[in-house]
């Protein structure tokens, strides 16, 4: 520890200003401390030797480069510290089926979507999605996404009502307020996690409410709402861009 100690203070020395030596007592426990050491001498280094060799730098001098950096390097500690975030980079429209062909149909009064297998002329009862994209600071492999039903301002939503999280369609007034959504806030509940499974078919996993999936009902005409990996719902989806 020591020599560690030793050889630290050879190489500090060499950054300082000519005529300027620095020897350090104890190794620096954290990076933290060598964030305001690394501060600290570069303030020494923007000062000329004759200046701060002169009698006119006193300790109280030394003592005010030394506070200076240590509010730098707090400022730039909380600044790096802030909560991932994440940052929309666009938007699309596309048509969902699940893995059984059927499609999503809004039922406006009670505010559902139903999976519901479309025939002869019932086209127009599906209804397409706005899918936004998203990227997460703190992940570049993740997909998230929010979902919201084209021409109309109603978003999927997921968090927990009673003992376990269900899906829902919430009206988002100010589109500004999905985008950045912070990790922490409760705006995630609008975003879900896409992941592709396979050809042609892709999982939507809650980002508020993880390892719970949009998924369909055996039955038809069912909800669509939110399952765990294991129950007994169709959990993967057809997602074409139009």
């Amino acid at each position: 520890m020591a020599a560690e100690t030793c050889n630290m203070s050879r190489m500090w020395s060499k950054k300082m200003p000519q005529g300027l030596g620095l020897e350090i007592s104890h190794q620096p426990h954290s990076m933290r401390h060598v964030a305001n050491l690394i501060i600290a001498i570069e303030r020494l280094k923007n000062r000329s030797s004759e200046e701060v060799l002169s009698n006119d730098f006193r300790d109280e001098n030394l003592l005010s480069i030394l506070l200076e950096s240590i509010v730098e390097e707090k400022s730039i500690f909380e600044r790096s510290s802030a909560p991932p975030q994440f940052s929309s980079t666009g938007e699309g429209v596309c048509s969902v089926t699940d893995s059984q062909k059927r499609s999503l149909v809004l039922v406006k009064n009670s505010l559902e979507l139903n999976a519901v297998l479309l025939q002869g002329g019932n086209d127009s009862r599906k209804v397409f999605l706005n899918m936004s994209t998203y990227v997460l600071t703190s992940d570049s492999q993740a997909k998230p996404v929010a979902l919201g039903i084209k021409d109309t301002n109603l978003y999927l939503s997921c968090y927990n009502k009673g003992d376990k999280p269900t899906l829902h369609l919430e009206a988002v007034e100010d589109k500004k307020t999905l985008s950045p959504i912070s990790i922490q806030s409760e705006m995630k509940r609008f975003l879900f996690y896409k992941q592709d499974t396979g050809v042609n078919m892709t999982t939507l996993m809650s980002a508020s409410c993880p390892n719970w999936y949009i998924s369909t009902s055996t039955q038809y005409n069912e909800p669509v709402d939110m399952c765990q990996k294991d129950a007994a719902r169709f959990q993967a989806f057809t997602i074409r861009p139009i």
